[in-house]
């Protein structure tokens, strides 16, 4: 997960959602399954922008120098993640309270 590829990614769960679910599907199931789905991602992205030791294999894996690199950088940028300051640390807040809007827009859309 990076804030690169995240945005993306849970549109696209949400449609994917949108898609399979069966007609008579109420919007407390929705919400539900949303719920759960944010707390994933959330749980996940934030334990990598704050570098927690348990995120290690996933960001190694993605070559990155933590998470908080990889969050910011995804193997792309050359931002400077050691020297983080409030600045940073706030768009990284703005990004994360964004992830539901991605989610639910996807939903949205593939419920059309």
């Amino acid at each position: 997960m990076s804030f690169l590829i995240d945005g993306p990614w849970l549109y696209a769960t949400g449609r994917t959602y949108a898609a399979l679910a069966p007609p008579d599907w109420t919007q407390e199931r929705a919400a539900a399954l949303g719920a759960a789905t944010m707390a994933g991602f959330w749980a996940t992205s934030i334990s990598l922008y704050a570098n927690r030791r348990w995120t290690r294999p996933i960001w190694h894996l993605c070559r990155a120098r933590s998470g908080r690199d990889w969050m910011i950088n995804s193997g792309v940028f050359r931002v400077d993640t050691a020297r983080a300051g409030r600045a940073t640390h706030t768009a990284a807040a703005v990004l994360f309270a964004l992830y539901p809007v991605a989610l639910i827009a996807g939903y949205r859309r593939g419920r059309r």
